[in-house]
């Protein structure tokens, strides 16, 4: 299935994404939902973003390449850091070039969404937990980030943290999912889900052990090598194998 979050006129609602439009569903995939009779057409439909999560956990150093290319080390375990719930905009919304940076990157990555209360979770548990997953930009203010020395102001503005453009509920990350990343048409980052270095059960074992998750949280599973900056007016892509294109004009505040 392929789980939106969408609004058409003044509504908004979880559907299935069809080949004519969405079908809507009364109630949300997170507790409980029932579909309705309608078929909103896509000229009426505007998506977006496609859960609002309480927290977006990400993953630093999770592709060797960019491991190298940002010039470290790979991590022994998991390198987690957080993501403001504010950050989160949905396809085709603006990305604001925040004034307070001078060299914002995109970022690829598939994103997990979380479908039940998790906590101290086992690897070979975790697919029961998981509703989904969606395609993911990991904005970064690169200057801040080496600047502050830590990643909160670097990756936490508002609209850092693009998501979708649709929740895939059949997608295996163990199999050999194309990750791109495009500016203005062209290739910055091209990697598979099977190149990371902790897969998504170890992922959600490892953060389960040390915070809760709830329904609709997001994790970032980590981004590739090819990472670069992007400047008002460029249309930045995420298109991972399954899921779909993401895409997010960066715009100046």
């Amino acid at each position: 299935m392929k789980i939106v979050r969408f609004k058409a006129g003044d509504e908004i609602s979880y559907g299935l994404a069809e080949n004519a439009g969405v079908t809507p569903y009364r109630g949300s995939p997170l507790v409980a939902w029932e579909p309705t009779e309608n078929l909103v057409p896509w000229d009426r439909v505007q998506l977006l973003a496609p859960v609002i999560p309480t927290k977006v956990v990400a993953v630093g150093k999770n592709y060797v390449d960019h491991a190298n290319e940002m010039g470290g080390s790979i991590p022994d375990e998991p390198l987690i850091f957080l993501k403001p719930a504010t950050a989160v905009v949905g396809p085709d919304a603006a990305v604001v070039y925040p004034p307070d940076s001078h060299e914002v990157h995109h970022e690829a990555e598939l994103a997990v969404v979380i479908g039940k209360v998790v906590r101290h979770i086992k690897a070979e548990d975790v697919e029961r937990v998981i509703l989904g997953y969606t395609a993911a930009n990991d904005v970064t203010a690169r200057d801040l980030q080496r600047k502050d020395g830590q990643w909160t102001r670097a990756k936490g503005f508002d609209t850092f943290c693009p998501l979708g453009p649709v929740i895939e509920t059949e997608l295996d990350p163990l199999e050999r999912l194309a990750v791109i990343a495009r500016v203005n048409g062209e290739v910055r980052q091209a990697a598979f889900t099977s190149d990371m270095v902790f897969g998504v059960a170890e992922l959600i074992e490892f953060i389960s052990r040390v915070m809760t998750l709830l329904p609709g949280d997001v994790i970032l599973t980590g981004t590739p090598s090819g990472v670069g900056p992007v400047v008002p007016g460029d249309r930045m892509e995420v298109e991972i194998d399954g899921i779909g294109v993401l895409a997010n004009r960066v715009v100046a505040r």
